[in-house]
């Protein structure tokens, strides 16, 4: 079934049902390959009935947001970004409070945000949610200036993103992260203090801060069983686990049942999070490392982006 844009009339629509789009842009990654790649999603969009298509393509997803913001400038109604957890975390920050529609070609390793919205790693599919899906508004969080849409964190998955090098990525996938996780079960705790909406919540030692805006992080787990990617609110954990043995408790509870009843595992939710953090750790936002920092200060952006989703309904706890 086609879905117009919200606002389309019945002259928005072409002679074969489709629906017709003003201005779409598209923003790539032109390392990442998915399907017959970028030759093919360019036919693809061009036969939806598009009138202009804007195409930039980067060579890494920290050149997107220039790109994003040039395609908002000439007046994209929707963005295709096809890369993964990088490239759609730079043009989701580029693009949020705009009334561009973001469409996610997940053309990654993780491709975090899209398996949390349904949108599978096929070409064709994900162009068909593009134009025909459901449109559908989501909460940001923001943290240290950059906003994100599934995580932020910094401790032991600051360092486990971190050291996950991009080759093993390439090679290995998700099962890079397994491996880079077992180097860091035995890191040192912090101490560590959080506010949470102007009160102190915590104060001690912990291994990792996490924030989430979705419930299943990096590698799958499931880190935030309560988590909605529209309900106002930040997910807010800190781990406790050191060592092989507690993690391997703290983890198998995320895998197996709520990671809320891990006696590791602190949860709670917030609109805004201030982190003090005893020693510089690395933090990343949507499986992307940043620098080292002793201080995290987020909240969260409520219904700051539209995103295209599948037409069948996206489950409770995401």
């Amino acid at each position: 079934m086609s879905v117009t844009l919200e606002g389309a009339t019945q002259a928005d629509t072409t002679r074969e049902g489709k629906t017709r789009v003003g201005t779409v842009a598209v923003v790539a990654h032109r390392k990442k390959t998915l399907g017959g790649g970028l030759d093919e999603l360019r036919k693809l969009v061009t036969d939806e009935g598009v009138e202009d298509l804007v195409w930039y393509e980067v060579k890494k997803s920290k050149k997107a947001p220039k790109k994003a913001r040039k395609a908002l400038k000439a007046g994209a109604e929707m963005v295709f970004v096809w890369g993964g957890d990088g490239m759609v975390q730079h043009c989701v920050d580029a693009l949020a409070g705009s009334n561009a529609v973001l469409a996610i070609v997940p053309a990654g390793t993780a491709n975090m945000l899209a398996s949390n919205l349904g949108i599978p790693p096929d070409l064709r599919a994900a162009v068909r949610i593009g134009f025909r899906g459901r449109r559908r508004r989501l909460d940001l969080g923001r943290i240290n200036g950059e906003h994100f849409a599934v995580m932020a964190g910094a401790g032991f998955d600051g360092e486990l993103i971190n050291d996950a090098k991009r080759s093993l990525k390439d090679r290995a996938g998700r099962l890079a992260y397994v491996w880079t996780a077992l180097k860091h079960v035995r890191d040192d705790t912090a101490r560590v203090k959080i506010w949470i909406d102007g009160s102190k919540w915590f104060d001690g030692k912990a291994s990792c801060v996490l924030l989430g805006n979705v419930g299943t992080i990096t590698g799958g787990i499931k880190a935030f069983d309560d988590a909605r990617l529209d309900d106002g609110w930040l997910e807010v954990g800190v781990a406790r686990a050191k060592g092989v043995l507690q993690w391997g408790r703290a983890l198998g509870r995320m895998t197996l049942g709520r990671s809320d009843r891990s006696p590791f595992v602190r949860i709670t939710r917030a609109k805004a999070v201030d982190v003090k953090i005893g020693k510089p750790l690395t933090y990343e936002l949507d499986g992307g490392a940043r620098g080292k920092t002793t201080r995290l200060k987020a909240r969260i952006a409520p219904a700051a982006i539209t995103v295209c989703v599948p037409e069948e309904s996206v489950p409770d706890g995401q």
